[in-house]
């Protein structure tokens, strides 16, 4: 049996909402199609954004949507996405498929779309290619209320106040094609750049350098001893990816050897926070600086038929397990961890939405995010668990994930997941520090075959559906976790 202990009077920080961020470049179909269509589409939409998706995305609660990029962003210049459709400039964006891209989405429009949802917007600026100039004096168009050429251009393309913009990434992956540089050099860039980077009126920003791809621990050592007091958070990236880069392997046909594999590398999500922790500990030992892995999730081979640079995949029940996996990690490291952004929002990596044409759909992953939700910041709760192991060709791994938080209106949240394929797990749960345990209720998401995905054809194949497996007795809860199943159970006292 799998034993449990929630202490709910021992609360551990709060889980910050912008864990539940997104990621929305313009790569393939995530932008144009995804997400804008244009104002003369036949696709219903408010200002050229669509409307399914964007009442979609406010279902899930989006509080953070990170935009141009990736690897787009160091070569995006946004002047040529401002001023009149008609007239600004085309472009080829040579690192996602080589298509044209025609500017039609750009600051404004991208700043209504985060308008829309009530979300804050993540820019990630241009270092690769771009300039200081040129950096600084996007935020000037962006935040300036005053008299200056910047603000005046921003007035006479329909924008009269000047927008709340949050949080600013220096660049993106710039020991890769953010520029190929060296730790020693980009963290000099960055001081340079991030100096630039105002301030104006009331408007404070969060600045988020360029961090470490993975398990590169000496590219966050030296951003950390270099400008660490210049900085508010400090970016990684990690994408679970059962093959090599060469083969990433299947998203829909797998077997059992990729989906251990799978849930094995998306458990070492919780390996390198630790140990990026510790070394951003050694020179913020008060953890003023966020960890914001604002590029996460599965990235496999593409869909037969698609266009390779377009990153199309499809999403089964194995991707809304290794979300679960994250975002019970992210909220065990709730002190150091203050955002992430999966990859991505719309029709690329391990999607939300996938889109054709007039059609939507949403995916397991989506339904992830709705179910989890209700930590979006609340208070981590104390656990502790000693639980039985998933095993598969003579190797391990914790066959259960937890986490625990308590809302402001005092209701408990306990989230669970269930990585075994084949075999169920029945827990016991015993909740400390509450006089009574009234109501529980809970929803689940599971389905017949580790394989099982919406299609357009068969929209809801993998869908959330109410949890009754749940037994209460003097705040003693028997919970039986049917298996690869995700739970999340709220608690009323």
């Amino acid at each position: 049996m799998n034993k449990v202990i929630i202490n709910t009077d021992i609360t551990q920080g709060v889980i910050n909402k912008n864990i539940y961020g997104h990621f929305a470049e313009h790569l393939g179909r995530c932008i144009y199609e995804g997400i804008w269509v244009g104002e003369d589409s036949s696709i219903p939409n408010t200002k050229g954004i669509r409307n399914d998706v964007l009442a979609a995305l406010k279902q899930i609660k989006v509080p953070v949507l990170r935009w141009p990029g990736g690897c787009f962003a160091d070569e995006y210049h946004w002047k040529d996405g401002v001023g009149p459709k008609e007239v600004r400039k085309r472009m080829v964006n040579t690192h996602w498929g080589g298509v044209v891209e025609n500017n039609h989405f750009g600051t404004h429009e991208f700043m209504l779309l985060c308008e829309l949802l009530e979300c804050e917007p993540y820019i990630c600026g241009n270092v690769g290619s771009g300039t200081v100039q040129e950096m600084s004096e996007w935020v000037e168009y962006m935040t300036f209320e005053g008299e200056s050429p910047m603000a005046n251009w921003r007035r006479e393309n329909g924008q009269e106040k000047p927008w709340k913009l949050k949080y600013f990434g220096v660049g993106n992956e710039n020991w890769g094609c953010g520029g190929n540089m060296r730790p020693e050099y980009y963290s000099d860039l960055y001081r340079q750049y991030q100096t630039y980077v105002r301030n104006y009126g009331g408007n404070k920003i969060y600045k988020i350098a360029g961090g470490a791809n993975s398990d590169d621990y000496n590219w966050t050592e030296v951003l950390m001893k270099n400008a660490h007091r210049m900085m508010d958070g400090l970016s990684i990236h990690y994408y679970t990816v059962p093959g090599d880069w060469t083969d990433k392997g299947a998203a829909v046909d797998f077997a059992e050897d990729e989906w251990f594999i799978t849930m094995k590398k998306a458990y070492r999500m919780d390996e390198l926070i630790t140990k990026h922790s510790t070394i951003m500990d050694k020179y913020d030992p008060e953890k003023r600086v966020g960890l914001i892995i604002d590029e996460w999730g599965t990235w496999f081979n593409v869909e037969k038929g698609t266009n390779p640079g377009f990153l199309y995949q499809q999403n089964t029940l194995r991707d809304a397990l290794v979300a679960g996996l994250h975002f019970n990690i992210f909220h065990n490291h709730n002190d150091r961890v203050q955002m992430a952004n999966i990859a991505q929002t719309v029709n690329v990596l391990q999607a939300m939405i996938l889109t054709e044409g007039e059609k939507m759909i949403l995916t397991p992953t989506y339904h992830v995010f709705d179910m989890y939700k209700v930590h979006q910041d609340a208070q981590r709760l104390e656990v502790a668990s000693s639980c039985g192991n998933y095993e598969y060709n003579g190797q391990t791994l914790p066959q259960v994930s937890i986490s625990a938080s308590r809302d402001e209106q005092g209701k408990i949240h306990i989230s669970l997941c269930n990585i075994d394929p084949l075999n169920k797990a029945d827990i016991e749960i015993e909740l400390r520090g509450i006089n009574d345990a009234a109501r529980v209720f809970g929803s689940i998401l599971t389905s017949g075959s580790m394989n099982d995905h919406n299609t357009f054809e068969q929209q809801d194949v993998v869908k959330p559906c109410e949890f009754n497996d749940v037994n209460v007795s003097n705040n003693q809860l028997a919970v039986q976790l049917p298996p690869m199943s995700v739970v999340t159970l709220t608690i009323e006292s």
